[in-house]
């Protein structure tokens, strides 16, 4: 276990090349995002972090955070977790359809790992009680042995955290139907007992027997009366409002951005933890000079001179879905790739996106996407090893057999030039035909290389693997070495699990540090290891 002020402790300080200047737009993010909360029996938080496959303890009064379970170690995605009678954590493992047990010794064994969507968690007079937050989902109580679980309800839209409440009832509330349902634990019909809420996507109980819920949609915090479902706004605080805890008297909300707020009364807050972004992902420019950014189920606008404000987020009207690539297609338009397989043109002022391609048939794990000078949006599948261009709704293969391309950009000359990460290079399409001979290789010898721009002549490249940005120029092949020590890319020795993902919410999720540049020549790159953004200017 370490403890650290950032999620990401890098062994030496960014260099940088001569004449480049650094400056962070965003400060480094302390969570990978938060989602499941309880409270410990040291009177600490634990939150589970879904996308950086952690999970953290919290002192709510001084901040300090200590990592519990590290990524990269044997859990994988939690999203909710309990303590057990004895002291254990208990774990659901969203993507992975597990419930694991974290022993007071830190050992970890799987419980079940045929739940798909395992996600709320609790424990009731020693009684183990887990739902599938996906359609069709089921609740069910499980065996501390591992035997076969008691299936209590199934064919539930989307249920999530749940909690027993004071008469002895189970509580839960189901995302699909946006209300609260309660069911005896030892059988019985469930009961409707609020509706019409702002998506409410956990529920707790306070000393005084009534519910407190989270609302994921409307970002409020709600105390409703379980008799006679009256309820009170305790605070509203933003979009993407996630799980909820009590120590003691104390209410304490997570939030996707990684916030943890506490609820101090009269519609007061007190951030505990700021808010951050999850990675970032891919990065693009409008022409005013704006950056925006992809964080997977955020999007956000980065004005000059001014902070992030949010454009759209998983439950936005229009949302395309997990936003991975992106490029900014002007009149307040992005056409994007998202992680459940589609190529969208997406309008969040307007709450629209339309489907360009995938919608039946969806791509396998799409990244960068560019348009082309003909217009032609290109793409690259990594799970396939293929470049892909739609135009007019028709889909062709530019190359095939590549290893995991990642990044896309276009020469002045019109030219497509693809990262791929898994051979170390970068190449330029040279041909029309899906052959993996109608390639040439322009920069070869790279370890990760992710996202890439082309600008006045020059190839920047972020390199994972290497934690490096270096600049190419196009005609002499020279490199310079603009960046080092990046925080991108998983921290040293660290092989993170994949991250499986789960529609509707998500299909597979992955790293991808990508790049842009701003009209005059600032190069700003995704720092999806300590999750800032990063601005290097050439000086002179």
């Amino acid at each position: 276990m370490s403890i650290s002020e950032t999620r990401y402790a890098a062994a030496t300080p960014v260099g940088l090349g001569e004449g480049w200047s650094l400056e962070r737009l965003t400060p480094p993010s302390r969570l990978f995002g938060a989602n499941g909360l309880r409270t410990g029996p040291d009177g600490r938080i634990y939150v589970a972090q879904v996308a950086g496959s952690q999970i953290s303890a919290l002192d709510v009064d001084t901040g300090a955070l200590e990592t519990v379970s590290a990524q990269g170690t044997a859990v994988v995605a939690p999203d909710d977790v309990a303590f057990g009678p004895h002291g254990d954590l208990y774990i659901t493992e969203y993507y992975d359809g597990r419930v694991s047990v974290r022993g007071t010794g830190g050992a970890v064994r799987v419980l079940r790992d045929d739940l798909p969507g395992a996600n709320g968690i609790t424990f009731h007079q020693g009684r183990l009680f887990v739902n599938e937050c996906r359609i069709g989902g089921r609740l069910m109580e499980l065996d501390l042995d591992g035997g076969a679980p008691k299936v209590l309800l199934e064919n539930l839209p989307m249920p999530n955290a749940m909690e027993v409440g004071p008469d002895g009832r189970l509580y839960y509330p189901m995302l699909g139907t946006n209300d609260i349902w309660r069911i005896d634990p030892d059988g019985g019909e469930p009961e409707r007992v609020v509706g019409d809420l702002g998506v409410p996507d956990a529920v707790k109980f306070d000393a005084e027997g009534f519910i407190v819920s989270t609302q994921v949609g409307s970002g409020e915090v709600l105390r409703i009366d379980p008799r006679s479902g009256e309820r009170t706004v305790l605070a509203t605080i933003a979009p993407g409002l996630d799980n909820l805890t009590f120590v003691g008297d104390r209410l304490f909300v997570s939030s996707f951005t990684g916030q943890i707020t506490e609820i101090l009364g009269g519609g007061r807050t007190r951030a505990v933890l700021p808010e951050g972004l999850t990675w970032p992902l891919d990065l693009t420019v409008g022409d005013d000079g704006t950056l925006y950014v992809a964080d997977g189920t955020y999007f956000h606008a980065l004005p000059p001179g001014g902070g992030l404000r949010m454009l759209g987020m998983l439950f936005s009207p229009g949302w395309p879905g997990y936003v991975r690539g992106v490029t900014a297609a002007g009149e307040g338009a992005f056409v994007v790739t998202t992680s459940n397989g589609q190529i969208a043109r997406w309008t969040p002022a307007a709450g629209e996106h339309e489907v360009l391609a995938g919608e039946t048939e969806p791509f396998d794990q799409l990244y960068g996407v560019a348009v082309a000078p003909g217009g032609a949006v290109v793409a690259a599948e990594l799970g396939t090893g293929r470049v892909v261009s739609v135009r007019g709704g028709e889909v062709t293969t530019l190359a095939s057999g590549l290893d995991r391309p990642m990044g896309v950009a276009f020469g002045a000359d019109g030219t497509c030039l693809v990262s791929e990460s898994g051979a170390g290079r970068v190449v330029s399409i040279t041909g029309s035909g899906p052959s993996a001979n109608n390639t040439d290789t322009v920069v070869d010898g790279l370890e990760t290389p992710q996202g890439i721009l082309v600008r006045g002549g020059t190839l920047s490249i972020v390199d994972a693997g290497a934690k490096t940005l270096i600049g190419v120029d196009l005609g002499t092949k020279a490199r310079t070495t603009i960046a080092r020590d990046l925080p991108v890319g998983p921290p040293p020795g660290v092989d993170p699990q994949p991250l499986k993902g789960l529609p509707p919410f998500s299909g597979p999720q992955g790293l991808f540090a990508g790049i842009a540049a701003g009209p005059d020549g600032t190069l700003y790159v995704s720092a999806d290891a300590d999750g800032s953004v990063l601005a290097l200017r050439k000086e002179g």
